[in-house]
């Protein structure tokens, strides 16, 4: 990727090791500003930039209500969902879920750990659902892609490992995945292969590659000094296939913008040829969201494009993802998790009227896997010790 000249006005200066934000910040930064990201995107996903232009009188610059006013109950396409006003959608909802898992084992997840713990927590305890305004089971609002989970795994006694065959290939997976990130934070290789492991029960495909990206980036953006670009290098250190060429493709485009009112056809145009959705979101094409090595998700690409675009700045970069449009809450919650995990202010005032909307304490999910991460660290180095000392015991007898 071509390195990128000069950062829009609102971006940080890198960061260097002596203001390094500490793990506790990073871990809220990422989650507050994936649900703040969310909210964000919920009542303007499935427009194009021109629609959400012409029915805002300009560009989204914060929260919005929902896309049909008080009809949202009944306005097709989305009803009942009321999406706006701050309230989060599933992306939130299964984010929160897979931190509750984290602080039920204390330890790495896999696939397992999905059909363990995860989709009893999907089917048996009723919370509060923004979007419904009610109280019901988290099963109720996910869609049918993340269904999914329930139907292979409760009813099929799949194999976890292989669950997500069959499935439409999306961003269901990658959109929740930012919690593998932080607790392998700056280990970006270590939060790719977990990430792949737990998608396997959810995703194939790209759609699972994507998850295991994401996570890695959410990793790469926690490590001392971070920046927009090193995120972007070490997601192609890993990245295999259509995905891997994807991000490049976008990300070159990026680094060519500083705001993200030029960039949001640019990035479209270079995702195209790799999106299988087709031009018209809410009409899909024949070949949309099947299996491929060619192909990618578009959310996780243009994602990233935003960060870049925005020189890691968290307001710069939603705001990019949010007026994107398309699957937009899902592309503006990956990159907020990734902004806010570089240590990018979350403003204030978005996370406060996301939480009272949405009736969530948007911090209790980051203080639950900030301890978890530390004992799982803790758990590594003991578990990294014990390999060191066997093998140095094994290499000194010749």
């Amino acid at each position: 990727m071509t390195p990128k000249s000069p950062l829009c006005e609102t971006s940080p200066p890198p960061l260097d090791e002596t203001s390094t934000p500490p793990l506790d910040a990073r871990i809220t930064g990422a989650l507050v500003g994936a649900a703040v990201g969310d909210a964000l995107g919920g009542p303007v996903e499935g427009y194009t930039p021109e629609q959400i232009l012409e029915r805002h009188g300009g560009r989204v610059h914060g929260v919005v209500g929902p896309w049909n006013g008080d009809a949202w109950r009944t306005a097709r396409p989305i009803a009942p969902y009321h999406k706006g006003d701050g309230h989060v959608t599933d992306d939130t909802l299964l984010t929160h879920a897979l931190v509750r898992v984290y602080a039920t084992v204390r330890d790495h997840l896999d696939a397992y750990a999905i059909a363990e713990h995860l989709v009893p927590d999907l089917m048996t305890a009723p919370r509060w659902i923004p979007e419904l305004e009610a109280e019901a089971l988290p099963l109720q609002r996910i869609f049918l892609a993340e269904k999914w989970l329930v139907a292979r795994l409760h009813y099929g006694h799949v194999d976890p490992r292989e669950a997500g065959a069959g499935n439409i290939v999306n961003c269901g997976a990658a959109m929740y995945v930012a919690p593998v990130g932080l607790v392998n934070a700056a280990n970006p290789a270590g939060a790719y292969a977990e990430a792949l492991d737990i998608a396997g029960a959810h995703q194939s495909s790209y759609g699972r590659e994507a998850a295991g990206v994401l996570a890695a980036a959410v990793a790469a953006a926690c490590a001392p000094g971070a920046t927009a670009d090193s995120v972007v290098t070490a997601c192609l250190a890993l990245a295999k296939d259509g995905t891997r060429s994807a991000i490049e493709a976008v990300c070159e485009a990026a680094s060519r913008h500083t705001d993200f009112e030029s960039a949001l056809g640019p990035l479209r145009a270079a995702v195209a040829p790799f999106d299988t959705v087709g031009p018209d979101y809410r009409t899909p094409s024949l070949g949309a969201r099947r299996p491929s090595r060619l192909h990618a998700i578009e959310e996780l690409p243009v994602a990233l494009g935003m960060l870049v675009v925005a020189g890691g700045d968290y307001r710069h970069a939603v705001l990019g993802a949010v007026n994107y449009g398309r699957d937009c809450d899902s592309i503006a919650t990956m990159a907020g998790a990734v902004a806010g995990a570089l240590g990018a202010a979350v403003p204030h005032d978005w996370a406060k009227t996301v939480a009272r909307a949405s009736r969530l304490d948007l911090h209790a999910p980051a203080r639950t896997l900030t301890e978890v991460t530390r004992e799982i660290f803790e758990r590594d180095v003991r578990r990294r010790r014990a390999h060191e000392s066997a093998y140095a015991t094994l290499a000194d007898r010749r």
